[in-house]
């Protein structure tokens, strides 16, 4: 396919979209789709910085269970276009996620959102915008650390003119995410950056997303908000090693919302589909089977987590 509008020049490697939908204002919106297109609708929203490539992993295995599961890239993000006016934050995008559901045939969803598709997800159901089966907010609450947020934006500005070299752009994740296993070969970072008009690589948001001011009292009074008017199953996952959301601060969010389950998963930083998928897509299917079940019908996993369950089962960097 082209370059999304005004993303630069797309690497080779860089895997097509499955798909292409209109979103709010005419912006073209990327995805892929795994599983039964009958099965119950899953759609997966990435954070800051992500694009849909971090689901593939975990949309894969919920499509072998029978959902049908769509991941698409937010409005300036990864193949999607970017915004022609500069707008982004949640209330375009919960436009765009209506938009991207009137195309799939008005179906009601399960809506799972990381960071900041956590909070587009947690608007659009708490505040009635979309009629979702079930919500799973994946290291995301109305309540949020400071200096995890500023540790994100201080990534997320590092070296506006591009990169030199892959290698370069590597070294950058691996401080980032020092967890992480730095890759030995990286290939896959084509599909996280693009090829700037100077020639060096870049990437792939539209660097206005970065420009939006947030003012965080207003945000925290919305989001508890909707969380206080949350009706439906409800399941919220935090990354053990998160420095964004504190047990602090989902403990706040299970006040504020006292039907809800929650599930820490050990050894997973702020990304945590990215850093443990597979106990991740467990516990994401063990909820679903529960409260949206394939054919509507409750199925017993081997392990139901208690509805604050802490145990072992993530916004830049995407699943190799």
């Amino acid at each position: 396919m082209n370059a999304p509008l005004g993303a630069g020049t797309r690497l080779p490697g860089t895997p097509d979209p499955m798909h292409l939908w209109q979103g709010y204002g005419g912006v073209r919106i990327a995805g892929d789709a795994w599983g039964d297109p009958n099965g119950p609708l899953v759609l997966l929203q990435h954070g800051g910085g992500q694009t849909r490539h971090a689901w593939r992993g975990v949309g894969q295995t919920l499509g072998a269970a029978g959902y049908h599961v769509v991941a698409f890239d937010a409005r300036g993000h990864g193949d999607s276009d970017w915004a022609p006016d500069g707008v982004y934050g949640q209330d375009v995008m919960v436009q765009d996620l209506k938009c991207l559901l009137t195309q799939l045939g008005n179906r009601r969803p399960v809506l799972v959102g990381a960071s900041m598709g956590g909070g587009t997800s947690l608007v659009a159901a708490g505040e009635d915008h979309v009629d979702a089966t079930a919500l799973v907010l994946v290291d995301i609450a109305p309540q949020t650390e400071a200096e995890g947020g500023n540790k994100i934006q201080a990534f997320m500005n590092q070296k506006p003119e591009g990169f030199d070299s892959l290698d370069e752009v590597a070294d950058v994740i691996a401080s980032y995410q020092p967890h992480r296993q730095r890759p030995k070969h990286l290939d896959g970072l084509a599909k996280n950056l693009r090829r700037g008009a100077n020639g060096k690589f870049v990437w792939h948001w539209d660097p206005r997303f970065r420009e939006i001011v947030r003012d965080r009292v207003k945000r925290r009074a919305r989001l508890e908000a909707c969380a206080k008017s949350l009706v439906l199953p409800t399941l919220l996952v935090r990354g053990g090693l998160s420095d964004l959301l504190s047990e602090e601060g989902a403990k706040n969010f299970l006040e504020l919302c006292p039907h809800s389950e929650f599930v820490s998963v050990a050894d997973a930083g702020h990304m945590v589909a990215g850093d443990r998928n597979d106990i991740f897509g467990n516990a994401v299917i063990e909820f679903l089977y529960r409260v949206v079940p394939v054919g509507g019908v409750p199925l017993q996993p081997a392990h139901q987590p208690h509805p604050h369950h802490v145990g072992p089962a993530g916004d830049v960097n995407d699943e190799p």
